[in-house]
């Protein structure tokens, strides 16, 4: 399986000079990946059936050599994962956690990948401003240095929410997993998604929006453990909302999920959840899970084609619908 042809302006590559670690061995703890999920799989639509990102070894003291940090989208439902390492092996892994959560994810190397793993760093320490390296798998060539631009929360249509997510410019192309490290060589952040903003002159800006490493320490233990970070799992609707003028509108469903099942459609705008007014999809997401476990009944107010409407939706627990990883 060869690897993609790209690499990242020299301009724009990190500078071993001005670093004050072993740059070049820690780039080597950065891994490209590749899953294969099967054409059947829940997510095969959506995600795709050969995903492709990068992910990081990480150091853990008295953890498992051969442990790899990466975005769970790459890994979800994978029967399949192949650790391409700088010198140009493959590597299998094994998809070994998925925390829906926060998006992390874990794969295990099934061989030896010749490095020793970043160590996780402080993520609550980045401000505006602070330099970063944003790394994917393939050595300085995929590196690019870049700057934190923001701290804030970031919703996510798929019920996706981080209270604060990590921005940084300017965006890596491959972002997928790629490895987050700061000033002093430690990882901070796993790469999730690439941003569009426009400015004030019409000019497109792009960013990438991590995952602060810190929202991985107190699960790490129950990924490890269980697959899963230990905590209770969300009630899930299967759907997809975005943001308008007038409010949260459903871009999409999944098919057979549980506002498929309860007759929502595209296009409905979502008003409130029982007697709460919803204005924004932030407070969607925030109301649904405050509901209850999963198999809890909501009440959804909605507008379609100028009808008010009241729909009721049983959740579900989203992990019910996906596949588990194949033992190796």
């Amino acid at each position: 399986m060869p690897e993609p042809d790209w690499e990242i302006p020299l301009n724009l590559q990190p500078d071993p000079d001005d670093c004050s670690y072993d740059l070049e061995a820690a780039l080597r703890c950065v891994v490209s990946l590749r899953a294969n999920v099967p054409d059947d799989a829940f997510t095969a639509d959506s995600l795709g059936t050969e995903r492709i990102g990068s992910g990081v070894v990480i150091r853990l003291d008295g953890g498992p050599e051969g442990l790899v940090l990466t975005i769970g989208y790459l890994i979800t439902e994978a029967d399949t994962v192949w650790l391409m390492t700088s010198d140009g092996r493959a590597i299998p892994g094994h998809a070994l956690a998925y925390d829906q959560a926060t998006g992390f994810g874990l794969v295990v190397a099934l061989g030896k990948l010749g490095v020793d793993g970043l160590e996780l760093g402080d993520s609550d320490h980045l401000s505006m401003g602070t330099p970063v390296v944003m790394a994917a798998g393939g050595g300085r060539a995929r590196a690019i240095e870049a700057k934190v631009v923001a701290r804030q929360e970031f919703v996510g249509y798929w019920e996706y929410l981080l209270e604060e997510a990590i921005f940084t410019a300017p965006a890596h192309p491959f972002w997928s997993g790629a490895a987050l490290m700061s000033q002093d060589g430690k990882l901070v952040g796993t790469g999730s998604l690439i941003l569009q903003q426009g400015d004030q002159g019409g000019q497109r800006a792009d960013m990438n929006m991590v995952v602060p490493i810190n929202l991985l320490r107190p699960i790490l233990d129950k990924m490890l453990s269980t697959g899963t970070s230990g905590q209770p799992p969300r009630p899930w609707l299967g759907v997809f909302v975005m943001e308008s003028e007038d409010g949260p509108v459903i871009g999409g469903m999944a098919d057979g999920g549980p506002a498929d099942r309860a007759g929502l459609r595209a296009g409905d705008h979502i008003t409130g959840i029982g007697d709460e007014t919803i204005t924004e999809v932030g407070a969607l997401w925030r109301q649904i899970w405050s509901a209850g476990r999963p198999g809890v009944q909501v009440k959804l107010q909605v507008t379609r084609d100028d009808n008010q409407l009241t729909i009721r939706v049983t959740t579900s627990d989203r992990s019910k619908f996906l596949r588990t990883p194949l033992m190796h």
